[in-house]
C-alpha cells in the first residue's frame, strides 16, 4: 500500500475478506503528509472547499471556522469533515464532479479550497472563471519517501506485488525509485496516473473505471485474483 498508512487501513478494510485472505499487506507510504502552520484568514469567506481528507484534518488543527459550509469530493473526505465539526455535503465524487456540482448549484461565494502544495485541476481558477470566485490556500504539504525496507526486499523476490497508485505524483514517484524484479501487478485511479507507470516492466497494468475507492477496490481485486492463477503462487504482496 503506498498512501499514508490511515488512507491505506481505511482501503484495505474495504477489500473483500477473501481477497485480503489471499495476500500479505505491506505498507510502504510514497508520501508524507506534513502540515503547513500559515494561519488560514476566512474573513469574507461564505464557505470552504475539501479535496482530501488530509485537507479536513490540516483545517482542523489549523481551527478554521467550523460555522462555515464545507463542499467536499467523495464520501471519506465528507465524513471525515463532518466528524470534525463542519456542515459538509459531498459535492461529487471526484474534483470534476465537484466543480459541475457546484457551478449548478451556485452557493454564496467567495469559496476557499484547501489543498495540499501539490494539487492538480486547477479548482479555484477554473470556478472563478466560470463565475464563482473561489480562492486556495495550501495548507499541508506531500513528502516523497522512498520504499520501505520490506518492500524493497519483496521488489526482488519472486512472489507477484500488487501496487495500488492513486495519484500521478505518487504514480511518477514510484516509476522513478522501482528497480524490483518481481512480477509488478499495478492499479492506477485514473489514465493520468497509469501514464508515468507505463514505461515500468510489469505483467499488467488496469485502470480503475472511475477515479473512486470502490473501483480501485475492483481493480485491485481483479488483479490479485489474475496474479494468484497466472503465478500459481500461494500467495501475492
Amino acid at each position: 500500500m503506498t498512501r499514508p498508512r490511515a488512507a491505506s487501513d481505511r482501503f484495505v478494510a474495504q477489500l473483500p475478506t477473501h481477497t485480503r485472505s489471499g495476500v500479505t499487506v505491506l505498507y510502504s507510504p510514497l508520501l508524507e503528509i506534513r502540515r503547513l502552520t500559515a494561519p488560514v484568514d476566512t474573513k469574507g469567506i461564505a464557505g470552504l472547499i475539501f479535496t482530501s481528507a488530509n485537507g479536513v484534518t490540516a483545517a482542523a488543527a489549523l481551527d478554521v471556522d467550523r460555522n462555515l459550509p464545507a463542499y467536499c469530493v467523495g464520501p471519506v473526505t465528507t465524513e471525515t469533515a463532518k466528524t470534525a465539526g463542519w456542515d459538509a455535503q459531498m459535492a461529487g465524487a471526484t474534483a470534476e464532479g465537484l466543480m459541475a456540482s457546484l457551478l449548478k448549484l451556485r452557493p454564496q461565494s467567495p469559496l476557499l479550497h484547501l489543498r495540499g502544495e501539490h494539487s492538480r485541476g486547477s479548482i479555484a481558477e477554473r470556478l472563478t472563471g466560470s463565475g464563482l470566485t473561489t480562492r486556495e490556500q495550501p495548507i499541508y504539504q506531500q513528502h516523497l519517501l522512498p520504499l520501505s525496507d520490506e518492500a524493497s526486499l519483496v521488489s526482488e523476490g519472486e512472489k507477484p506485488v500488487i501496487v495500488p497508485l492513486f495519484s500521478p505524483r505518487s504514480a511518477r514517484h514510484f516509476a522513478n525509485i522501482w528497480t524490483g524484479s518481481a512480477p509488478l501487478y499495478l492499479a492506477a485511479i485514473s489514465e493520468a496516473t497509469a501514464e508515468p507507470l507505463k514505461p515500468l516492466g510489469f505483467e499488467q497494468l488496469t485502470i480503475a473505471r472511475e477515479p473512486t475507492p470502490d473501483k480501485m477496490q475492483k481493480a485491485v481485486k481483479k488483479l490479485a485474483k489474475y496474479a494468484l492463477r497466472v503465478e500459481g503462487a500461494p500467495g501475492a504482496d
